[in-house]
């Protein structure tokens, strides 16, 4: 079932790449944003975890961001530490979260993401060197994004159409300073 704006998050406790086990109470009274990728080598998603850790600090000290990959751990770690995030990156193997939240799975978006993102996909696999050679964890996965206030209220739930598409980072700065405007 798909969240929805208004809706309470669903606590989870997910192995990160550093080893440890992350659990989802840590964000309590904290703004964030839970973000759903597909596998660990998706070009897509490697571009947009390139472009959340270099414009991270641009979202100011009190807000994160959670990233959760349909990947096992040992995959994630291979491929999401080179980003060197400032941010909790998760594994979910097993899909927990991914039931949880609602993420959807389509073959149709695979498809069209990579015609209609064709340009990009081809700069994340032979410019920046994303290239999947190892996948691990389902081909159709679609993206996630949610903006979560610090009452652990979902204020934008963001579910992607295609394998590329994320709330645009213009959106996820304007909650992230909205909230540090109201302190």
């Amino acid at each position: 079932m798909q969240r929805k704006s208004g809706d309470g998050i669903v606590s989870f406790a997910l192995p990160a790449i550093d080893g440890s086990i992350f659990e989802s109470d840590r964000l309590k009274g904290k703004r964030f944003m839970l973000s759903f990728f597909r596998f660990a080598s998706c070009p897509f998603c490697n571009l947009r975890m390139h472009e959340l850790t270099t414009k991270f600090k641009e979202l100011g000290g009190d807000f994160t961001i959670v990233a959760i990959f349909d990947s096992p751990l040992d995959n994630l770690q291979q491929h999401a530490t080179r980003h060197q995030p400032p941010f909790p990156v998760l594994a979910d193997e097993d899909n927990v979260c991914y039931k949880r939240y609602g993420i959807e799975y389509s073959l149709a978006g695979v498809l069209k993401g990579m015609l209609g993102r064709m340009p990009t996909l081809l700069n994340a696999m032979f410019v920046k060197g994303y290239i999947p050679l190892v996948i691990k964890g389902r081909m159709t996965t679609m993206p996630a994004d949610f903006l979560v206030d610090e009452n652990g209220i979902i204020k934008t739930a963001y579910y992607g159409k295609d394998e590329g598409d994320h709330l645009p980072f213009h959106l996820v700065r304007a909650f992230a300073i909205e909230q540090n405007l109201s302190i």
